[in-house]
């Protein structure tokens, strides 16, 4: 029972990557296009305390804010405090395969980590969102305060509380993601009928039950309930 379990854990996982890299390719364009004249790079010691910074990860943008002295405040979906206490491994640079499982489990937290870290090999755009959403900014010092105030654990939802929604509440005063906005345009129109989604799910059950685990009944349902977990 254990081991099928951990193949179906193991298939969403793979199922949630490939859906999740697939969309992005739009994403990346839209959000950092090589036509943006806005869109700067910097060194780190250009940086000021406040800074609203972004990368470009595997599955997404990753985003952060600079707190001085090569210090950046995210918040990062992490499995690894679900299996042990260790601190040491626990504060070492978050792998896409730690960041996934975390997605997956909803286990985040606000970290704070040095930019290379934070980067993990990307060019670092910054204040780009400034450029792109109609939000009066907070001045610098004030952003920077924000984020340190909830560094430590925190829910993670990849629709309602994201990386992007933790700066741009830090940054402007309200938690928006234009990524995830972009990726779920057709799922929240889906979710704002709740009921709907819900009597989908227990028929898909009811049709597993009655009709047996065939590939057409299991793989409905299966995506159905992991919507459902994903936006909650």
């Amino acid at each position: 029972m254990l081991q099928k379990h951990r193949k179906m854990f193991d298939s969403l996982t793979f199922l949630f990557e490939k859906v999740f890299l697939f969309t992005n390719f739009n994403l990346f364009s839209t959000i950092s296009t090589d036509g943006d004249k806005n869109a700067n790079y910097f060194d780190w010691s250009s940086f000021t305390r406040g800074d609203l910074l972004e990368v470009p990860r595997t599955l997404f943008i990753h985003f952060g804010i600079y707190l001085g002295d090569n210090k950046v405040a995210h918040l990062m979906p992490d499995i690894l405090p679900a299996l042990t206490n260790d601190e040491r491994q626990i504060h070492n640079v978050v792998t896409n395969k730690r960041l996934l499982l975390g997605v997956l489990s909803k286990i985040a937290s606000i970290r704070i980590d040095t930019v290379e870290d934070f980067a993990y090999g990307s060019s670092i755009i910054v204040n780009h969102m400034d450029n792109i959403l109609n939000k009066q900014q907070l001045p610098n010092e004030e952003t920077a305060r924000r984020a340190e105030k909830l560094v430590g654990a925190t829910p993670y939802s990849l629709l309602w509380n994201n990386c992007e929604h933790f700066v741009t509440y830090c940054r402007y005063g309200q938690p928006v993601s234009l990524q995830t906005d972009k990726f779920c345009d057709v799922l929240k129109m889906i979710i704002r009928d709740q009921r709907g989604v819900m009597l989908m799910a227990i028929l898909g059950i009811i049709s597993i039950l009655y009709l047996g685990l065939a590939p057409s009944t299991t793989l409905t349902t299966v995506l159905i309930l992991f919507t459902l977990w994903m936006a909650s």
